[in-house]
């Protein structure tokens, strides 16, 4: 009995034996390919916007060899300017606790730069507003229609157009020549109660503010002038009457008092030049989408450097692409300046000259590159 079942056993090793030789036991499936990887979605650039007078030039400033000479009191420089700030009111859809879409209002300021009304003012005042109007010293109020705003989120600036002409245009004061200590008037639409002035010096120039995440304004005016909710986007005049800059922002904290910002016409003037003509800024260009590393970036991603500029999305096409740069590499040098946040780098970027030829230092995995991109004109928004 013994030696048959042995035979089975031996018979059942072989046959086992012949099945795998032969392959019986695992089928030869064969694996189609994967298909090949659908092409990334191409974003149509979208039409420029129309411009409101592309032969617009703005009024000339004031030189050391012409300074206006100041105005015997500030009430006289309140009577100068006065009628030329205008309140700004916008209505906007939000949502409440509950995701329920209502209806909230705003107020802002502006002021007249250009007789045929042309009116400048904050971006954050304007922004995603549904309905604009705008109210005259003299009462009048007129709708505006917002295909006749243009914006610039990075400075906070916008422009917009009523229906309107031979309006009083502000002339503009050269901000250069500002000393700390020069007095200053801030004009404007307080806490939507209507236009009312308030007097300052000028308590520090160049200054820096990040307002966002993100997002920075540079080349500020410091006043001790009280700037509150609803003075944004209303002059700075010297006591000549002209604008050396337009309010903005403000340090809203307990025991902070006179610590108000104003954004330089040396700087606001060349944008607001811009929006008229062209309906957008153009500046130099990259093509990506930044983060700032820090340990998060780090943990998330598995970076092996824990300062620089993570790249998280590459546009196609874009002078990053035409360099191989990729999602995923972190920037820590460009053009010769060692960068450690998204702010520094927008900075250099928009420092730098369209059609210029700049070195990028980037890290992608634990190895170091160095490669070269052309900088282009940014697209229309």
């Amino acid at each position: 009995m013994a030696k048959k079942n042995a035979k089975f056993l031996a018979l059942f090793l072989i046959i086992i034996l012949l099945a795998l030789s032969t392959g019986c036991l695992v089928p030869n499936i064969e694996v189609p390919p994967p298909p090949p990887p659908s092409p990334a979605p191409v974003t149509p650039v979208p039409a420029p916007p129309t411009p409101i007078n592309p032969a617009w030039t703005p009024p000339p400033s004031t030189t050391s060899g012409n300074q206006t000479q100041p105005l015997p009191s500030i009430a006289d420089v309140v009577a100068l300017v006065k009628p030329s700030v205008v309140a700004i009111s916008t209505e906007f859809v939000t949502f409440d606790f509950f995701n329920r879409p209502f209806t909230q209002e705003g107020a802002g300021s502006g002021w007249i730069i250009d007789e045929d009304g042309i009116i400048v003012t904050n971006n954050h005042v304007v922004e995603n507003a549904q309905s604009i109007s705008v109210t005259m010293d003299d009462g009048t109020t007129y709708a505006v229609d917002i295909n006749n705003v243009f914006t610039d989120s990075l400075n906070d600036l916008a422009i917009l157009k009523i229906d309107a002409q031979n309006l009083p245009a502000l002339k503009i004061g050269d901000s250069s020549k500002l000393r700390v200590g020069d007095w200053v008037i801030a004009i404007g639409n307080a806490l939507g109660q209507g236009i009312r002035a308030t007097e300052g010096i000028i308590s520090r120039k160049n200054v820096s503010v990040p307002v966002a995440p993100g997002q920075t304004l540079y080349d500020l005016i410091e006043t001790s002038a009280a700037i509150n909710p609803g003075n944004s986007g209303g002059p700075l005049v010297n006591l000549a009457g002209e604008v050396i800059g337009i309010t903005s922002a403000k340090i809203a904290a307990v025991g902070v008092e006179g610590m108000g910002y104003a954004i330089s016409t040396e700087t606001a003037i060349p944008i607001i030049e811009e929006l008229i003509k062209n309906g957008y800024v153009t500046r130099p260009w990259l093509g990506v989408v930044l983060t700032t590393v820090d340990e998060f970036a780090v943990m998330r991603f598995g970076l092996t450097v824990r300062e620089g500029v993570l790249i998280t999305q590459v546009v196609a096409g874009s002078p990053a692409d035409q360099a191989g740069l990729k999602p995923g590499d972190v920037i820590t040098g460009f053009a010769g300046q060692e960068i450690a946040t998204t702010a520094e780098l927008i900075r250099a970027i928009h420092r730098s000259e369209i059609g210029q030829e700049v070195e990028i230092i980037f890290w992608r995995g634990d190895s170091r590159y160095t490669t070269t991109a052309v900088l282009a004109e940014s697209p229309p928004p």
